[in-house]
């Protein structure tokens, strides 16, 4: 499966954005999505993802109540809503996918090495 992010820019701290991850070339309605950020001179990290139900959601701690994961799968789409941004949210962020990954029950926050997909990346810059 191929993807495709976009929906990045620059926003002041508090304010929102909308990411969107766009799958082609099979169906998203059998993958887990996800979405993974890296910040300048950082690792990259895990920031959310959807099982294909759309129902079985996980957020890292970092961005729980402000990030909202959903899925479209008659528009194999994945959107990442993100509100109440922060300077520290600043980084650039990538959608990726799994079709066997399983995020329910998981007992910590998944891997880039559990998604075998990945999207290009999409710039976020949160002014302070």
């Amino acid at each position: 499966v191929q993807l495709q992010a976009s929906g990045g820019g620059l926003v002041q701290a508090g304010g929102s954005l909308r990411l969107t991850c766009v799958a082609s070339g099979g169906t998203s309605t059998s993958y887990t999505m996800g979405w993974f950020r890296q910040a300048p001179g950082k690792e990259r990290e895990f920031v959310a993802a959807i099982a294909w139900t759309g129902i079985t959601t996980y957020y890292a701690d970092s961005v729980k109540g402000r990030f909202t994961i959903s899925m479209d799968n008659a528009k194999d789409t994945v959107h990442l809503q993100m509100n109440s941004l922060k300077p520290d949210d600043t980084a650039v962020y990538y959608c990726a996918a799994d079709r066997f990954l399983v995020i329910a029950g998981l007992p910590s926050a998944p891997d880039s090495s559990d998604f075998s997909s990945w999207g290009r990346e999409t710039l976020v810059t949160v002014s302070s």
